[in-house]
Parts: C-alpha cells; structure tokens; sequence
C-alpha cells in the first residue's frame, strides 16, 4: 500500500494505491486551528480489509495528528456504519455530544515531557532581567529558552564541555538573534564557580546525560556532576532555583541519578526545598525533574 499527498489550494488531498489501482481518499481542509477530514472513504471492494486504518492512520500523522510536541485537533464525519464509528474510536475520535450521527472530533494534546514540565514551571518562577546559567548547554534549547525569560535586559551563560556543543549552542543563539542575551562557552560544569560569584545567579540548569547527536558513550556522571551541583547553590542568590533533569537506563544506567537524588534528598531543609518529581505512570528509566529552592 502507498499513500500519496497533493496540494490543492490551500487543502491536502491524500490517495491510497494498491498495486497501483486507488482504493482511498481523504481531503484534509485546515479551518479555525482544526484539520477537517473531507471525504474520507475506502473503496467497497477494498473495505473490512484492514485498509481504512492503515489510510486514517497515515493521513492523521502526515497532518500533525500524532506530534508529541505540538497540540492537535482533527474532525471527521463519521459514515453510518459500526465499521466506520469503530474506526474513529480507534484512533481517538469522540461522538458528537447527544448522539452519534455528524462530525466525530479527535483532540490530542502534547505529551508533557520532562523538559516541558521543568520549562513550564521556570517560566513562573522566573522574572525578566535576571541572570540565568544554562550549566550543560548541549545544542542550545535551554539556552534558548532561558535567554526569552531573561529578555533583553537579563543575561544567559551556557557551558558544556565539548566544542561541538557550544558551536552549536552559540549557533542556535545567532539564528534566534539573542546572542546579545546569552553566549556559550566551553567549560566543565564542574568549575562552575569559576564562571559566576557567589549568590549571583536566578536560576541554574542542567539537563544531564549526553549530547544529542553525538557520541552516546560520553555522558554525565557522578564525579563531576555533584561537584556542579554543590557550586550552582553557591552560586545561587536566595530566591533562586536549581532545576535538573536526570535520565536513567541505556548506557549511562542509573548511577548519576542515584547519586544526584541522594544528594538532593541530604540537602537541609532549612536553605533549600527539594522537589523530585516523578512520573508515577511511567517507567522508572523515565527522565526525571528536580528542583532546589533557595531560601
């Protein structure tokens, strides 16, 4: 089977082929933030086949339905049939309210990841103008998003240790034109207090683990990962958080993790708040967001 997508206007229109003969069609219409579904039909010959999810199924992915990052809403009408209502079931159409004849509607929203719950939460917690160290950079998406809650008036400094990292992170800044809020250099979290004086920072992050894109054998771990984190509490002014996110399983097992969550758990309660926040319906190699509160 082979799905073919054709622009018309401003519509998408999708054709399933088997063995070269068209056995299905689907307009996509986008109105209103929502993706309407026009159309959508299988063959009689071809249907009870197996056809008609493999088709809904391509077209829902090919117009954002499945992205785990963005939200997405789609609408179809359902055709009469149980085959038909059963099809929208599968792939998470709902009836219309009081009955199930007209438009069936599919709203996914964006799978809360690790770093999005880490970013929502820096992002209230954050004022503009502050002074914001993104302490393992990797390819520049914290320090991205640090240098827009900073603003023009506050300051981001990344670090990583390996150059390809920092190209890309200073990179990443030139082209979103923040270069003149935040700059990455290259350097060893663990001497981070060489990079910033006591009690100066808002906010200090890492996400640890290995750089995406590279080399999964070189990562994060305990001997200089706790030696960053006792320096980013120093470095911290009271009012100020630590976040970190820690991964788990694959080649870098669990050994930081361990480590950083008993140093975490050891802090005392009367400087710091510590918040591990885990996914309880998640496996336990899921990434795993932590904040310090300074007080």
């Amino acid at each position: 089977m082979q799905v073919e997508m054709r622009r018309e206007g401003g519509d998408l229109l999708f054709y399933l082929y088997k063995e070269k003969q068209r056995v299905g069609f689907c307009r996509a219409r986008e109105e209103e933030e929502r993706i309407n579904l026009v159309g959508f039909e299988i063959s009689p010959q071809w249907q009870s086949r197996g056809y008609g999810s493999f088709f809904l199924k391509k077209v829902l992915a090919l117009t954002g339905g499945f992205d785990r990052d963005k939200e997405s809403c789609h609408r179809i009408v359902s055709p009469g049939q149980e085959a038909g209502r059963a099809l929208c079931r599968k792939y998470g159409f709902l009836p219309p309210a009081g009955g199930e004849e007209g438009a069936w509607v599919r709203l996914r929203r964006p799978e809360l990841s690790a770093v999005a719950f880490i970013q929502q939460n820096l992002s209230r917690w954050l004022k503009p103008g502050g002074f914001f160290i993104d302490a393992t950079c990797g390819n520049g998406h914290d320090t991205v998003f640090l240098c827009r809650l900073a603003g023009p008036s506050g300051r981001v400094l990344g670090l990583d240790i390996q150059p390809q990292a920092v190209e890309a992170a200073n990179r990443r800044l030139h082209q979103e034109g923040l270069e003149k809020i935040g700059r990455a250099v290259q350097a060893d979290h663990a001497r981070l207090a060489d990079w910033a004086l006591p009690a100066s920072a808002d906010c200090v992050v890492f996400n640890f683990g290995y750089l995406p894109g590279a080399d999964h054998r070189l990562f994060t771990r305990p001997a200089s990962s706790l030696p960053a984190l006792e320096a980013a509490l120093e470095i911290l002014r009271p009012g100020g958080v630590l976040s970190a996110c820690l991964y788990s399983g694959g080649v870098n097992g669990d050994e930081e993790k361990k480590a950083v969550t008993a140093y975490l758990e050891a802090l005392p309660p009367e400087r710091y708040t510590v918040l591990i926040c885990r996914f309880a319906n998640r496996p336990e190699t899921a990434p795993l967001p932590c904040f310090v509160l300074k007080h």
